[in-house]
Formats: C-alpha cells, structure tokens, sequence
C-alpha cells in the first residue's frame, strides 16, 4: 500500500486540476453561492486528502508536511474561488489554509490505516462527482 501513495497523491492533484479546467471552461454559468461551495470543497478537500497521503508515506516530516498541505490548500481554494469573485477566493484561500493545516494531524492520528485513506478517497471521489453533477444543474 505505502509504495502506491505517491501515485495516489499525483491522481488527486490531477484530478483537481481537471475540475480547476472544467470550472474554468464554464464558471460565467455559475453564480458566486456555488461558487463558494465549490472553492470551499475542492481547496479543502484536497488539501485533507494530500495531508493524510502525505503523512502516511512521510511520517517523520511533519512540518514540511504541514507547509506543503497548507500550500496546496489555499492554491485551490484560491484558484476555483477566484473564479468568480473576491469573496469567493477569499473563502476558499482561508478554507483550504486551515483544511491544510489539520490535514496532517488527522493522518498522524489514523496511524497509517489504510481503511481510513480507502474511506477519505471514496469521500473523494463522492465529492467529485457532486461537483460536476451540481455545476450541470445550472
């Protein structure tokens, strides 16, 4: 499982980046409430599920961890909020700094369980497909 990780960790931030160009092709379609909602879930999201892979493959690292996730998060956040409007990259900027900061400490305290990244991916994942399906809704 541990070998897997930084494969996982590379599929995520793809997989976000594809949501970033979808978002983007299309973001005059949304309005700035869903817009939030969406800066909110994918800045914080990814950066709880970059934490906890990170963990898990670097356990002994983890305050250039803790930077890494924080970074992560608030880029994405900021990324899909600024999207829209000012206050809208804020929120997701703000949301994916503190998703970033906790993110390692909740995959200290997994211990390396892999039930729990198998349960964080599928929430993931769940995630994803509510983020495309809510923004065709409009």
């Amino acid at each position: 499982m541990i070998e897997h990780l930084g494969l996982l960790f590379y599929i995520n931030i793809m997989i976000s980046i594809l949501a970033y160009i979808y978002v983007l092709r299309i973001r005059k379609l949304i309005g700035f409430q869903l817009g939030m909602n969406l800066s909110t879930m994918l800045g914080g999201f990814l950066a709880i599920i970059s934490g906890v892979v990170l963990i898990y493959q670097f356990p002994l690292m983890y305050v250039w961890i803790t930077i890494i996730t924080t970074f992560i998060g608030m880029i994405f956040g900021a990324l899909i909020g600024g999207l829209f409007d000012y206050q809208t990259l804020l929120t997701g900027y703000v949301n994916g700094m503190m998703m970033g900061i906790m993110a390692p400490m909740v995959g200290a305290a997994a211990k390396g369980d892999p039930l729990f990244l198998l349960f964080l991916e599928g929430i993931f994942v769940f995630s994803l497909l509510l983020f495309v399906l809510s923004t065709r809704q409009t």
